[in-house]
Parts: structure tokens; sequence; C-alpha cells
């Protein structure tokens, strides 16, 4: 159970605090919508198999959860004039939901 309500997150995900306005464009149709959340793309490395060395970064876009409420993978979400496919939503069961994004 979250202990915030939707004014709590609004705050904490403003583009003058923390936060950046994205464009959330659903596969469907309708559309464009401005989401406000926080943008992160992590680098990462590690080895596989015959350490081989491999580098990456998984974009993520973090939100309050009644702001993308039917949000689905194949939808599309700019942010910072980049244009990401949404490939997973992750909502955490206390009104955040965590997109999973990829460069289109």
């Amino acid at each position: 159970m979250a202990v915030e309500g939707p004014e709590e997150r609004a705050a904490f995900f403003d583009p003058e605090v923390f936060g950046v306005a994205a464009t959330w464009s659903p596969a469907g149709g309708g559309g464009p919508i401005t989401v406000n959340g926080i943008f992160d793309n992590e680098f990462a490395s590690g080895l596989q198999e015959d350490d081989v060395a491999v580098e990456t970064s998984q974009p993520r876009f973090t939100c309050a959860s009644e702001d993308v409420p039917n949000i689905a993978q194949g939808d599309s979400l700019t942010v910072n004039a980049t244009i990401y496919a949404v490939v997973g939503v992750q909502p955490d069961g206390t009104g955040i939901t965590e997109l999973l994004l990829e460069p289109s």
C-alpha cells in the first residue's frame, strides 16, 4: 500500500524538481500525452561466456501509474527529443510504474 497520494507523486516527478516531461504515443492511436517522470539511462557492463566483455545501457522512465493507465509494449515515449519504444511495463503496486525502453 502506498503511503503517498497523487499530489506527492506529482511533486516528485515534477520537471522543476527531479523529473522530465516525456510524450507518450500509444501504438494504437490517440495521444500524444505528456507524462512527467524520471528518466534514467544507466550504463552496465559485464562478462559473457568465454570472458567476452559486454557494455550496454537500459533506458528507463519511472512515473506515476495513474499517468500511464493503458501504456503497453510497442507504444513510444519521447524523452529529451529521443524516441524510445516501450519494451516493458513494470507497475510496482504502490502507484509507481517503471517503463523499460529501447531507442526506436
